[in-house]
């Protein structure tokens, strides 16, 4: 378990939807410093003083390298940014995929090697924020996130002995842009997800299953597939 208060943490799509709120209950847990990632970080709008906007391309290793340079005391990093193309698995033109395991999959991976050194210092946490979708069909997005269910685990496996907790999360629909398309009563609220995440690191966890449909399909993971 890795408790938050007087913690650097950097969080990655910072500027709008689940990172910006990330953030504000960051502060109001008590961390010393949030780092705010984002590609353009004047979208960044939070006045408190705690909070440092933090220019990062996460599929920019030279990127991730200078926002490394900066951000030198990070404790917890919470891989947050992520993208989605609405392409099937079978599409003969690979952009879309290769698109999203760069800022789903690679990304990710980059800022966990990149800081994980630092963070085992202070004992602390890297989540990586997947989805649902890790576990059931759903195009080229879904294989960027059951990948990075299987490199979340690995990264576990790795990191345990040095100290570091690694937290997955999975959840189905969250009221942000990246669902707009979806109901309002489909949709959980970012709020909801970001606290149950955050309650998660303090208690230990290895998982957050952020809504009754994600902890479904979870427990049906060990039944035959039809």
């Amino acid at each position: 378990m890795t408790a938050l208060a007087g913690q650097a943490v950097l969080v990655t799509g910072a500027n709008r939807g689940m990172g910006r709120e990330y953030v504000t209950q960051l502060l109001d847990r008590g961390v010393a410093k949030v780092y705010a990632a984002a590609r353009e970080p004047r979208t960044i709008d939070h006045d408190d003083p705690r909070v440092v906007a933090l220019p990062l391309d996460v599929t920019d290793p030279a990127s991730i390298a200078a926002a490394a340079g900066i951000a030198t005391d990070v404790g917890v990093l919470i891989n947050n940014a992520g993208i989605f193309r609405a392409a099937p698995v079978l599409d003969r033109d690979t952009t879309a995929l290769r698109d999203q395991l760069e800022a789903n999959l690679f990304g990710p991976l980059m800022m966990a090697a990149t800081f994980a050194d630092q963070i085992a210092e202070r004992k602390g946490a890297i989540v990586n924020v997947s989805s649902i979708l890790a576990w059931m069909p759903a195009g080229s997005y879904g294989v960027s996130k059951a990948a990075l269910w299987n490199a979340t685990n690995g990264m576990r496996a790795e990191l345990a002995p040095r100290g570091v907790q690694v937290v997955g999360v999975y959840v189905g629909l969250v009221d942000t842009d990246m669902a707009s398309f979806a109901p309002d009563a489909a949709k959980s609220s970012p709020a909801d997800v970001i606290r149950q995440v955050l309650d998660g690191i303090e208690s230990g966890a290895s998982e957050v299953l952020a809504d009754e449909m994600t902890r479904q399909v979870r427990a049906a993971l060990n039944k035959p597939i039809d």
